[in-house]
């Protein structure tokens, strides 16, 4: 009986965890330089980034080359990711503008819609994406933070997660080419 009441607070203590938000996005509001995704995602950007399992073990690294434009409150992100096992990958992004402040993201393998709120110099999106693995397809939710450093730099960072438990993270850094 002891040992079925310690598996459940140790199951119980990691549905907290994984549920309490780390930071709200008013928690920005006044970070400099303000975010403005139709100037900072627009032209050739290029990122590197690495993903980490939960025991934050890197299992993968990559790079990506992005091709921004924008047509009003419609933006395109075109792009290329080549991993450091040689396999490349394509992600076409649609992004549109809704209100000031709030972007809907789509793309062919996120599942629904990904919803974006920016405030200060921080972007914060939650969606589900299709990822392969081993021939099978998962879908995991992922919490993504991206914060502007400057007028060439931006840090993005996500979380993973399946069923409420962390998978892993996924760092990158952006620098927009001059």
């Amino acid at each position: 009986m002891k040992r079925w009441k310690k598996l459940c607070a140790t199951l119980a203590l990691m549905l907290l965890s994984a549920c309490a938000s780390h930071s709200n996005i008013t928690d920005y509001a006044n970070e400099k330089p303000t975010l403005d995704l139709q100037h900072y995602f627009n032209g050739t950007l290029d990122a590197w980034g690495m993903f980490q399992d939960r025991s934050g073990k890197v299992v993968k690294r990559f790079t990506v080359v992005m091709r921004c434009k924008w047509e009003g409150d419609v933006g395109t992100l075109d792009e290329d990711f080549t991993y450091s096992d040689g396999s490349k990958q394509k992600r076409i992004w649609t992004l549109r503008k809704v209100a000031a402040n709030r972007y809907i993201g789509t793309a062919p393998d996120v599942v629904g819609e990904a919803i974006g709120i920016t405030a200060g110099n921080t972007l914060h999106w939650n969606y589900v994406l299709s990822l392969p693995v081993d021939g099978k397809v998962y879908e995991v939710n992922f919490d993504d933070w991206m914060y502007q450093m400057d007028d060439r730099v931006m840090l993005n960072r996500a979380a993973m997660s399946k069923f409420g438990f962390a998978l892993g993270q996924v760092t990158l850094s952006f620098t927009k080419r001059p």
